[in-house]
């Protein structure tokens, strides 16, 4: 995957603006996105896997993001962390790119 496509992919993430979303459910995140990183995945990934780590990461951010504004509980470090766990615990195929990665790392801290 060339750094264009990459910077490309980013920007289309971006764009969804998942962290301004609070009205909607996991459920609804993951039927919004999933076709699209699938597709990601499957086209890219079969020789760059490595190059869409960030980008997946990326997305698991927007996501802790639209967590912090969705629940006010989880505003803190801890109660967000233990949150995330919580939920690629219970629900590990709920989005597609976490068969490849569900790591925590929040970014802007």
């Amino acid at each position: 995957m060339s750094r264009e496509k990459l910077i490309e992919k980013g920007r289309e993430v971006r764009s969804w603006r998942l962290h301004r979303r609070p009205n909607d459910t996991l459920i609804d995140l993951a039927n919004a996105i999933n076709s699209i990183v699938r597709g990601w995945m499957t086209y890219w990934g079969r020789f760059y896997r490595e190059q869409m780590i960030p980008l997946l990461k990326r997305i698991n951010n927007y996501l802790l993001r639209w967590a912090r504004k969705k629940y006010r509980r989880l505003r803190g470090f801890k109660r967000l962390k233990a949150w995330w766990i919580r939920v690629t615990k219970f629900a590990p195929g709920l989005f597609a790119h976490w068969a490849w990665t569900h790591s925590f790392h929040p970014t802007g801290w």
